[in-house]
């Protein structure tokens, strides 16, 4: 007989078995547990904490919020919408936010795009506006843009950052019939809460050299405020106008209009000063209150030099109590003023660590940025060594880059700032500077005339 193999099989098996559960345990033994799946997340923040970040934000900037709601569409979903349709909202307006100047002698609205710079972070962003090709720039509030069709005298606001816009009816008729001066765009502007209607904005608007002063809302005609009023500080304060005017030390309140029974516009009288017509009274919102300053003469020099001839006196007005109280002010802690006739602005120099705490920046008619310190009460020059001109020939090209003390005064000057110019470069054009091209700006406006009815 022939020799029977040995049966492996059943031993093939057993082995197989054995390997297989070795293999299991090995994989038992060294897999290691999976990370547990994250549940919710940011995404899934309950609606009242996202409630209470929305409400933290828009205390800050509105630009942020706008940031903060583009992150997921749950967030969008919770939150309102920062595009108000009528512009009253406050928290939604871009406070904060100034418009920077090139200083290259390009208008913004000619190139379709504003700088903005926040006062309180240092953020700058540049912001295309197709919105403002032909129109002109007449106004800021809160850091919406008040706009002038250049050819139907449309008058439009723009939100910059959600491209909200409200118009309101055309300024030829009204200005052809009262104002009746060559240039309209020498006029300024400011929005504030209608008067007529709890849920729109209405902007009021006042001439160089005239004593007109017209308000109008979206559902509504342009109507005269006031007349024989020159108009010389303006503030929007608390969705109303507030002005002081030439040769007078009243504080007015110009829109909304007083009540019939009310009478006068008047609501406030500056501290008596022997000389009127050398002083200066101004208004401006600082750190949520609205100040008066008074620039005046020194009673205690005979110098004739302008730094040590002038002082300046401060007051808190509370336009809320019964008699506009007016309370003397003897430090701006580290707030900066910035002054000028056309606009005044307060920022901190906490936030701007360039600039001087309880300080005050304005223009002299022979130097354009002068600091005033009111602990020491000393002036400095800061633009004699980047004046592009003694105020006869020029003597250097423009020094850059520009300060953030030469930023703020040209933004506070809308005239020069409109045009692309910085102010302490531009604010007195010498004649030899005729045929330069950004002189040439100054006066392309000049002939400019609006349709006629």
């Amino acid at each position: 007989m022939g020799r029977r193999l040995p049966n492996f099989a059943p031993a093939r098996a057993a082995a197989g078995r054995k390997r297989k559960g070795a293999t299991l345990a090995t994989l038992a033994v060294c897999k290691r547990p999976a990370p547990a799946q994250a549940i919710g997340g940011w995404a899934s923040l309950p609606t009242d904490i996202v409630g209470l970040i929305t409400c933290r934000i828009l205390d800050c900037d509105v630009v942020d919020y706008i940031s903060f709601r583009a992150v997921c569409s749950d967030w969008r979903a919770c939150t309102p919408t920062p595009s108000d349709p009528t512009l009253r909202d406050p928290r939604l307006r871009p406070r904060d936010w100034v418009a920077l100047c090139d200083g290259d002698g390009v208008r913004p609205d000619d190139a379709g795009q504003i700088v903005f710079f926040h006062t309180r972070t240092a953020r700058r962003l540049p912001v295309l506006l197709p919105e403002l090709r032909g129109y002109r720039i007449v106004g800021f509030t809160d850091g919406l843009l008040i706009l002038v069709h250049k050819r139907t005298t449309m008058v439009r606001v723009l939100h910059p950052f959600t491209r909200v816009v409200v118009d309101l009816p055309s300024l030829a008729p009204v200005y052809h019939e009262l104002v009746r001066q060559k240039k309209l765009l020498d006029m300024n502007a400011a929005v504030c809460s209608s008067a007529s209607s709890a849920t729109s904005i209405a902007v009021v608007v006042w001439f160089l050299c005239t004593n007109v002063a017209l308000a109008a809302d979206p559902n509504s005609d342009w109507e005269v405020l006031h007349r024989g009023l020159y108009v010389r500080s303006t503030l929007p304060f608390q969705g109303r106008l507030y002005a002081t005017s030439l040769c007078s030390n009243k504080i007015l309140q110009l829109y909304p209009p007083p009540r019939q029974e009310a009478g006068s516009v008047v609501v406030g009288h500056v501290p008596y000063f022997a000389d009127r017509v050398d002083c200066d009274f101004l208004l401006i919102e600082s750190g949520g209150k609205m100040l008066l300053v008074i620039q005046h003469p020194d009673p205690g020099t005979n110098s004739f030099d302008w730094l040590r001839l002038l002082a300046f006196k401060l007051y808190e007005v509370d336009v809320n109590s019964h008699r506009c109280k007016l309370i003397p002010v003897n430090s701006l802690g580290d707030r900066a003023l910035f002054l000028s006739g056309d606009r005044c602005l307060s920022v901190s120099a906490s936030d701007l660590p360039t600039l001087s705490s309880n300080s005050i920046y304005f223009s002299l008619p022979q130097d354009p940025i002068v600091m005033h310190s009111l602990g020491t009460g000393l002036s400095e020059l800061l633009a004699e060594s980047c004046q592009i001109h003694d105020r006869k020939d020029r003597i250097r090209p423009s020094v850059r880059p520009f300060t953030i003390a030469d930023h703020l005064i040209t933004y506070c000057n809308p005239r020069e700032w409109s045009k692309g110019l910085m102010f302490h470069e531009y604010q007195r054009i010498p004649a030899s500077f005729k045929e330069h091209p950004r002189a040439r700006q100054t006066n392309e406006d000049s002939t400019r005339v609006i349709p006629t009815m």
